[in-house]
C-alpha cells in the first residue's frame, strides 16, 4: 500500500475516532437528562463532572500531540506531563461510579445500570487513548521503547489515584487546596503496607487489572493495522 494513502486512512480513522467519542459522551449526558426529566431528581449528574475531569488529560495529551514547539521546551513539557499525571487517573476514576448502582431506586436498575457503565466506558477509553498517545509521545522525544515500564508505572499511579479519589475522598484540585492533609493520608498508606492491606490489595488489583486491560487494546489495535496491510 502506497505510505501517501495509508497516512490518509490514518487520519481518516483519527477524526472518525474523535466524532464517535464525542457521541458516545453525548449519549451518556442524554441519558442523565432522561434520567432527570422522567424522575425529577438530580441523581447522577455528577457524573457529567466527572466525565469533563476525564475529558482534561485527553485535551491535555491531544494538545501536547499537536505542538512540537513544546516538545522543545523541557519546562512546559514538564509542567504539562506533571498536570497530565495529575489528571490521568479521573479518566479510570469513574468505572468506581458503578459502586452508586444499589443506592438510588428512582429508576428502573437496567437503565441505572447502562447509564452508570457508558460512563465508566467512556472513561475508560479516553483513559486509554490518552495514556497511548503519551506514550507515543516520550517514544518520540527519547527514541527509546520502554512501553511495559511507563505503562506499568503509570497504571499504578492511576491505581492509587482511583484510592486516593474513592476512599480517600479527594480529587485532583486539593493537591492544591489541600495539599497538607492530602500528602499526609497519602504518606500513611505508603509508610504503613503492613496496616494498609485492603487499600495496597484494591491498589494492586485496580493497577494490574487497568495494565491488563491498556495491553489488550492496543494489540487489537495493533492486529487491526496489520491485517489491513
Amino acid at each position: 500500500m502506497r505510505p501517501d494513502i495509508l497516512i490518509n486512512r490514518k487520519a481518516e480513522f483519527k477524526i472518525s475516532m474523535k466524532q464517535w467519542l464525542l457521541v458516545c459522551c453525548g449519549f451518556s449526558c442524554l441519558l442523565v437528562c432522561i434520567r432527570i426529566v422522567a424522575t425529577g431528581y438530580l441523581t447522577y449528574l455528577f457524573l457529567v463532572w466527572n466525565l469533563f475531569l476525564a475529558l482534561i488529560p485527553f485535551a491535555i495529551s491531544e494538545w501536547l500531540f499537536k505542538n512540537n514547539q513544546v516538545i522543545g521546551n523541557k519546562w512546559k513539557l514538564s509542567l504539562s506531563l506533571l498536570c497530565w499525571l495529575l489528571f490521568i487517573p479521573n479518566s479510570f476514576y469513574i468505572v468506581t461510579d458503578l459502586f452508586h448502582l444499589d443506592q438510588f431506586d428512582s429508576a428502573p436498575k437496567w437503565f441505572d445500570l447502562l447509564l452508570l457503565f457508558s460512563f465508566a466506558w467512556n472513561g475508560l477509553v479516553l483513559g486509554i487513548i490518552s495514556v497511548r498517545k503519551i506514550e507515543l509521545l516520550l517514544h518520540t522525544i527519547s527514541r527509546r521503547r520502554f512501553s511495559i515500564a511507563f505503562v506499568c508505572g503509570v497504571m499504578w499511579l492511576n491505581a492509587f489515584g482511583v484510592y486516593v479519589g474513592r476512599y480517600l475522598r479527594y480529587n485532583s484540585w486539593d493537591i492544591i487546596t489541600q495539599p497538607f492533609s492530602l500528602f499526609q493520608e497519602m504518606l500513611n498508606v505508603i509508610i504503613h503496607p503492613l496496616h494498609n492491606k485492603m487499600e495496597w490489595g484494591m491498589i494492586t488489583s485496580w493497577a494490574v487489572f487497568m495494565t491488563l486491560f491498556y495491553i489488550t487494546i492496543k494489540k487489537l489495535a495493533e492486529s487491526f493495522l496489520l491485517h489491513k496491510r
